[in-house]
């Protein structure tokens, strides 16, 4: 049991860190209920204003290609990459060479992110200069996000990979189940929970990146980040931009809740199947 004193320091330090993080996105719902102008008291007139802009569906429809876009292939590209580095490593390594894999999927995520989109930016403008392809626009910003976004997939992948016994393979391998079966009916089993975590993460990420689809992006491929940039840059913190941060905020918080809902139940379920197994 946790003493009395210990428990009122960590309340100590637990809530002023609460009241840290969620002051000021309560801060930016109770602002975007603003009056309308020549008006008094609190309105929803900053979600009609938003609601009517057809500049923020489009940027919402580009973010969300993007994101969809690049999770998708990252995840394939990410889960393929991890269990490759996981499953063909070189157990009698020593090293610098037993330490690769670590330096192949950590080196992207520790990069700092502009640095990762101006050399993007370099690249693309390479490539175009030279080719003709690669002009910036929507297809560069998936390329780009699809490159961060691998590594994390891997790191998943590879840490749940990591866990397992190794002579798993070995005892698929005598049970006739060649590399194709095993990937299949072993492998994708195993890394499910890690490959729909890294599928979200993704999304999460994409959405959520500003600098490397600020220096990838293209005059016709502004995203909802950018979109909000730029409308401060012009006119500062409006009402507007308030509504739309608490659309977004209410929208993760919908998510948790349901993720949270669907997690406890299928945790109930196996308890009960726990149970039934037991009697």
């Amino acid at each position: 049991m946790i003493p009395r004193g210990v428990r009122y320091a960590l309340s100590g330090i637990s809530w002023p860190l609460y009241a840290l993080l969620y002051t000021p996105l309560a801060l930016v719902a109770f602002y975007s209920f603003a009056p309308a102008p020549n008006q008094a008291g609190h309105s929803l007139h900053a979600y009609g204003v938003l609601l009517h802009d057809g500049a923020v569906f489009t940027a919402l429809q580009r973010s969300l290609i993007l994101a969809f876009g690049s999770a998708i292939t990252s995840t394939a590209l990410g889960t393929l990459l991890g269990y490759g580095l996981c499953r063909f490593r070189n157990a009698n390594a020593k090293g610098v060479l037993a330490h690769i894999p670590s330096l192949i999927i950590y080196t992207p995520i520790i990069m700092p992110g502009l640095v990762f989109g101006i050399s993007e930016l370099i690249f693309f403008n390479f490539v175009h200069s030279a080719t003709g392809f690669l002009g910036a626009g929507l297809q560069t910003m998936i390329i780009a996000h699809i490159t961060f976004q691998v590594p994390y997939v891997a790191l998943t992948v590879f840490a749940r990979l990591a866990g397992l016994d190794p002579y798993l393979f070995d005892a698929a391998n005598d049970l006739y189940a060649d590399s194709f079966k095993s990937f299949f009916h072993l492998i994708i089993p195993v890394v499910e929970p890690a490959i729909i975590g890294g599928f979200l993460l993704g999304i999460t990420l994409s959405i959520d990146d500003f600098t490397i689809s600020f220096f990838t992006a293209g005059p016709g491929s502004v995203t909802l980040p950018i979109y909000i940039y730029s409308a401060i840059a012009r006119k500062g913190i409006s009402p507007e931009i308030n509504a739309l941060g608490t659309l977004m905020i209410g929208t993760i918080i919908i998510m948790a809740l349901v993720h949270f809902f669907i997690s406890r139940h299928r945790e109930r379920g196996a308890q009960f199947s726990a149970r039934g197994n037991v009697v």
